[in-house]
């Protein structure tokens, strides 16, 4: 029985018989082509009957392959005269040819197979139709071993077929060693009981990962199998190289219509809440996360604003945040990380991480951050987009804050932390178009001068912020409270009837006295209107003074409206 070195693989794996390795029986024949047959191989029970080992050699002693033969008389006999001699001549030279035609057609099929791949991948820029017809091809020409393709992780993979992320902890030396050199490595993996080659899929910029073969302990790759190897992984690593060009180009086009898009949209004056909301949709629509945040610093912490998702809001979301500051106290650089688990002992839940930080003047004013479940879901590519959409974003935040900060310098009294006049005039002449009612309280502090000159400015001033604190406490979102000037100032709240707006002003007036220290009192003038009296802008204020000046001088510590009077104290 002839058995072909090339199929002795092969046929261990069919179990179509038993089968040795050369390796086991070169020994034997030493300087003859007829030996007896080793024991180890008469124990096969499909050679128990056989004798005598007969092997035939190519002309350079290349081993074609080995004959079992039941030794006779008659074949004792006949190899014994010249004409045994010849037969076996013409038979090495029958199985040569056969050999060699055996070759040249697995050759050609395999080339034949080879370019008509290649003839799809000059066809198309579909990186997934690319890497299934190399598997393909491979499973074609090796159908008993197992095949795998293991690709760096800035591939955009959409296949179905079974593709692993080539990850530098977890890869075989000899595997690493193949993507680093760019050249053919193998490996006689024990602890799998396997024979493993890598033939690394490269292109003229870069590896893009390995073309993994696994075949049995006693397979030998042939010269010829690893040029094809090398071949097919060559090509589609032109094929994957070419299709990732073309997609770089197109996604490079996209991201500046983004990043354009982005940029003139934050530029529109809108507030920072209506930025952050657009900038989230954004992100959400370019990277795909599972989870967005925007932290921003408030007197040395981190405010997670509202355009941030659930998560960041619970104690689950406190892990992420916790650590992103933790590199933020230390460097301004973006944190790009594809498996957040191995650098916690902690079981968490989401493994990709992006986050940028958002600088104002170089120094961190906040960060956005995108979370995914499964590890390594973000590209570099979509690192460096990230990146540079909130490196644009940034100015325009930067911008907004510095707005908001002028708006409320003007809006705001430096001192009390009340509105300005300004702000006042602007909300009570819109409510007056707008609203159904309000009232207006004007209050000034009772003998001011008095503690001024008693107690030094520092403590009349601190005496108006108390007496501010409580108004604001009082008011609460019902209203606004204003410093109308020196130690004057004032509540506007719309909407409210005249019964309420007499109550809420005597218990700002019994107030004060309890709140502050040292303790004043407090004079107030107060208009209420209606839809059945509606007075001027001006008229407001004109009419509240006069019933202040009424409230002064009939005692103080009271409340005047118009020319009623309701005092506090008897």
């Amino acid at each position: 029985m002839l058995i072909s070195l090339e199929d002795l693989a092969a046929v261990t794996i069919d179990k179509k018989f038993d089968v040795v390795s050369w390796a086991t029986i070169e020994a034997k024949f030493q300087q003859q082509k007829i030996v007896k047959i080793p024991h180890f191989i008469q124990e096969i029970k499909t050679y128990s009957i056989m004798t005598d080992m007969v092997l035939f050699e190519e002309k350079d002693k290349e081993p074609i392959g080995v004959l079992l033969i039941e030794k006779t008389a008659e074949w004792q006999d006949f190899m014994s005269t010249p004409h045994g001699e010849t037969c076996m001549e013409t038979i090495t030279k029958v199985f040569s040819m056969i050999h060699e035609q055996m070759k040249v057609k697995q050759s050609e099929n395999q080339y034949r197979k080879l370019y008509n791949m290649t003839d799809i991948f000059h066809s198309t820029m579909d990186i997934d139709l690319i890497l299934e017809n190399v598997l393909k091809n491979i499973q074609e020409n090796f159908p008993h071993f197992n095949v795998e393709l293991i690709l760096s992780n800035d591939q955009d993979r959409h296949t179905t077929m079974d593709i692993k992320l080539f990850d530098y902890l977890a890869e075989r030396p000899a595997t690493i060693e193949a993507f680093v050199s760019g050249e053919v490595t193998t490996e006689l993996a024990r602890d799998l009981e396997c024979r493993i080659l890598n033939a690394p899929i490269k292109g003229r910029q870069a590896i893009y990962g390995i073309l993994q073969i696994s075949a049995p302990m006693t397979y030998l790759f042939s010269v010829e199998e690893k040029d094809f190897l090398q071949m097919l992984a060559h090509a589609s690593g032109n094929a994957l190289e070419n299709a990732k060009l073309y997609h770089q180009s197109h996604r490079l086009v996209s991201d500046l219509q983004l990043i354009n898009e982005t940029s003139h949209r934050l530029n529109m004056r809108i507030d920072i809440d209506e930025m952050l909301l657009f900038l989230q949709k954004q992100l959400m629509k370019s990277f795909q996360p599972m989870e967005v945040c925007f932290a921003f610093k408030e007197k040395d912490i981190f405010d997670i604003k509202d355009a941030s998702t659930a998560l960041f809001n619970s104690q689950e979301g406190k892990i992420y945040i916790r650590h992103i500051e933790k590199h933020f106290e230390h460097t301004n650089d973006p944190l790009f990380i594809a498996d957040f688990s191995r650098l916690t002992p902690n079981p968490i839940e989401y493994r990709s991480i992006m986050a940028i930080p958002i600088l104002m003047e170089e120094k961190i004013n906040g960060f956005s951050i995108v979370l995914h479940k499964e590890p390594y879901f973000f590209s570099f590519d979509s690192f460096k987009l990230m990146q540079s959409l909130i490196h644009h974003s940034s100015l325009a935040i930067a911008n907004s804050i510095l707005r908001n900060q002028l708006q409320e310098m003007v809006d705001l009294d430096h001192l009390t932390k009340l509105y300005a006049r300004g702000y006042l005039d602007r909300y009570v002449e819109k409510s007056l178009v707008n609203d159904q009612a309000g009232m207006f309280l004007l209050i000034d502090v009772d003998n001011f001068k008095q503690i001024n000159d008693t107690y030094g400015h520092q403590i009349g001033d601190k005496i108006l912020v108390q007496i501010a604190t409580q108004l604001k406490n009082i008011i609460g979102n019902s209203g606004i409270c204003a410093r109308w000037g020196g130690e004057e100032m004032s509540v506007y709240v719309p909407n409210i009837n005249a019964q309420e707006a007499m109550q809420l002003a005597i218990r700002i007036v019994e107030t004060i006295p309890k709140t502050t220290n040292p303790q004043v009192t407090i004079s107030a003038g107060m208009i209420v209107w209606d839809v059945e009296y509606r007075p001027a802008f001006q008229a407001v204020f004109n009419l509240a003074d006069k019933a202040l000046y009424e409230a002064k001088t009939s005692g103080k510590n009271r409340v005047c409206v118009h020319e009623r009077l309701y005092q506090t104290n008897a």
